[in-house]
This record gives structure tokens, C-alpha cells and sequence, in this order.
């Protein structure tokens, strides 16, 4: 897309979830770089304009894509929310980039239909540094065969889905490796021994932690911890945006964040 100065337009951008936290962040983001710009954001509870653009209500979403035509939808909302907000995306012709997580599996085949007509990027963390302790961690999983792998995530004390779904999909890099991990266990309790098929899971909520990963593998009379921490959510919303101008008039099909990043394509859980 070029302007008639030779210069190329920026994406536009439709914002969902507008007066979330990171809705928030992403207009706040989009105002401070040239090739994107915020066409039109909604929330579903009325709020105040962020970084100078109004939020209208998310009712009002099918007419504003229709009346500003975004380039690209960006949302950070609920699961049930998201695929709404998907579905009337891809009949706009609208592509999606979603970090919404905890997405159920008929919700997941929902958000594959729409990408049969629009390009849908879906990712479960946008930080470059966790997309780099992915890697990280499938290479040292293949390295250390029959150590024990423990998984810990901490966040703010009102995210709702625990494991996060960046635990997860991390979850899913191990089990990709080592299909002799087949069992979850959360947490642990009372008498309760390490079983050689377990990989050991632990969420931890308090007070406003942005977000924290670590991988533990031990084994041999040795550890080896590999650990991501986000400052704040602004990494996020620079990832999103990020993935707003490369998904802006890609094909249609569904997309990752490594896509973007030109690494290896391995996501077994997006």
C-alpha cells in the first residue's frame, strides 16, 4: 500500500477490547510508530479515549468495519468474545490477529473457518523473547534426554486462565520432544512421588507480575533453568502490532508468530 507521495501507508488497525489492558497497551503502541494507525476500536463496556482515539461499543463492530475498512483486527479479549469478534472480521474481509487464550476446541475450529477466508494469526505470546525461549527449550528437552522437565508461570493476580496459555503452548514444545511426557501433573500434594511420564506444571497469580516462564530440566546431578520475564505489556503490544503489518494482505490461512519472525515454524499448540 503506497500514499500518493510515494511513501507507504500505514496498516490500519480496528482495536478490540479497546479499554482492556492490552487493548490499551496496542493503541497506546500504535500511536507512537508510522506504519500503523488505529481506524476504529470498540469495547463492550463504555470507556474514555485512549491516546486520542474514541472507543465506541462493541455492538457497533460489523458497521465500523464496513464504514473505516481496517486492514488488519487485533484482539486481546475472552475466548468467546474473540471468535465473535473473528467471525464478523472474515465477513468484512478483515484479517485477525488474536493473543486471546484458554480458547476451547469448537472455539478453535471456529477461528480455522474464518482463516479459510481471511488470514488469521493466532499466538499465545508476542514477546520475541519468548518465540527465542521456545526454541530454547525444544533444543535442551532434545539434549538432555530422561531429565525431569518442570514448568512455572506467574501473573498478576486477575488472569483467569491458569496454566497461561504461553504455558501451554511451552507445554506443547516439550511434549513435541519428549513423547515419553504424557501426563500433566498440577501442582502437587500429600504423598506424591514424580512418576517418569510427568511433566510438572505451576501457576502462580500475585499482585501485578506482567508475566514469568521457567523451564526446569534436571537430571544426571545437574539442573538447567530456562526462564522468560515480560517488564511489562507493552512487549505484547509491540509483538501484535508487529504481526498487524506483516498479516496485512497475506493470503488467507493461519498464521504464527514465528511466521512473522522468520524462525522455525514449530507450533504444535497455535
Amino acid at each position: 500500500m503506497t500514499g500518493t507521495d510515494g511513501a507507504a501507508d500505514p496498516v490500519r488497525i480496528a482495536v478490540t477490547g479497546g479499554g482492556g489492558r492490552m487493548g490499551t497497551e496496542v493503541i497506546e503502541a500504535a500511536a507512537t510508530r508510522d506504519e500503523v494507525a488505529v481506524a476504529t476500536a470498540v469495547n463492550r463496556t463504555p470507556t474514555d479515549p485512549v491516546a486520542g482515539v474514541d472507543i465506541a461499543a462493541a455492538d457497533r463492530l460489523e458497521d465500523l468495519l464496513a464504514a473505516t475498512d481496517p486492514d488488519v483486527l487485533v484482539d486481546f479479549t475472552g475466548p468467546a468474545s474473540a471468535v465473535e469478534y473473528a467471525t464478523a472480521a472474515a465477513a468484512a474481509d478483515v484479517a485477525v490477529v488474536t493473543g486471546t487464550t484458554g480458547f476451547d476446541p469448537e472455539e478453535t475450529d471456529r477461528l480455522r473457518a474464518a482463516s479459510e477466508t481471511v488470514p488469521i494469526l493466532k499466538a499465545s505470546n508476542f514477546a520475541r523473547g519468548v518465540a527465542a525461549l521456545r526454541r530454547a527449550v525444544r533444543a535442551a528437552v532434545a539434549a538432555v534426554p530422561g531429565y525431569d522437565v518442570e514448568l512455572t508461570e506467574t501473573h498478576h493476580n486477575g488472569k483467569r486462565d491458569a496454566p497461561s496459555g504461553t504455558a501451554q503452548t511451552i507445554l506443547g514444545d516439550v511434549e513435541s520432544v519428549r513423547g515419553d511426557l504424557d501426563r500433566r501433573v498440577h501442582g502437587r500434594e500429600g504423598d506424591a512421588p514424580r512418576s517418569p511420564d510427568e511433566v510438572g506444571v505451576h501457576a502462580r497469580r500475585a499482585g501485578d507480575v506482567t508475566g514469568e516462564h521457567e523451564v526446569l530440566l534436571a537430571g544426571n546431578r545437574e539442573v538447567l533453568s530456562v526462564t522468560h520475564r515480560a517488564g511489562d505489556r507493552g512487549v505484547f503490544a509491540e509483538g501484535a502490532l508487529d504481526a498487524a503489518a506483516w498479516l496485512a494482505g497475506r493470503d488467507p490461512g493461519w498464521y504464527a508468530f514465528d511466521d512473522v519472525l522468520g524462525g522455525e515454524r514449530e507450533a504444535p499448540n497455535e
